[in-house]
């Protein structure tokens, strides 16, 4: 079983702002965390940091058994684009591109896809796994924010990621869509995907294995906070 973990990480930017400080937590396939907190609480720095795509100042960061501070800016590409998989409060879907076409887009970048008729094949079957089959040939525009926010969940997996990372994925949805939005992420957990989800809605406690909350750069395991 793959793990992602950060192990004693601190993250200080340049105006001396500490987001966060020496924070540990570890994210197993299969296994649905969810970190709370309130904005500027560096539940985002925590995210992106244990995402490779923010570098921690102090600690490191282990994925798969693998320390990623000792691995070259192409074999971090290489890992996130084979081992995570993103999705944010913002869907981020190309506007001119119909469902499946965004669906897609990051098969492009990997080799394993030999084909455009591979890709869209992936691509129907992921429509198909999020509930989207007949929304495939419709724009961004022709749909709901739960279907866009699926969409997102959908092209996350494309690359079939050991691990989903979610960044308030339902900030920007209704309470229907959200309790949508995070039976989607607790069934990917089931399936055996690692799923960490970063959050300030109290909604999530009823789907997560693990409840973490983040305050002032630090993070606790949720009863444990004193």
């Amino acid at each position: 079983m793959k793990t992602i973990e950060l192990k004693n990480v601190s993250k200080v930017y340049p105006n001396g702002v500490k987001a966060m400080d020496n924070v540990s937590l570890t994210v197993a396939q299969g296994e649905f965390v969810a970190v709370m907190g309130q904005s500027g609480s560096g539940k985002s720095t925590l995210l992106q940091v244990m995402g490779l795509l923010d570098k921690c100042t102090e600690g490191e960061v282990v994925i798969g058994g693998r320390v990623v501070s000792q691995l070259s800016n192409n074999e971090l590409a290489d890992m996130r684009k084979k081992a995570l998989g993103f999705v944010f409060q913002s869907f981020h879907l190309n506007a001119h591109m119909k469902l499946y076409e965004n669906i897609m887009l990051p098969m492009f970048i990997n080799d394993e896809y030999k084909s455009r008729a591979d890709m869209k094949a992936r691509a129907l079957e992921l429509c198909e796994k999020v509930r989207l089959t007949h929304r495939v040939e419709h724009y961004p525009s022709e749909l709901s924010g739960g279907e866009q926010q699926r969409v997102a969940i959908a092209r996350a997996l494309a690359n079939n990621p050991d691990f989903i990372l979610a960044d308030e994925p339902t900030g920007n949805l209704d309470s229907k869509n959200e309790v949508m939005i995070f039976e989607e992420l607790q069934k990917l957990s089931r399936m055996g995907k690692g799923v960490l989800v970063v959050c300030h809605n109290d909604a999530i406690l009823d789907y997560a294995d693990k409840i973490y909350i983040m305050k002032d750069g630090v993070l606790k395991e949720k009863g444990n906070e004193e």
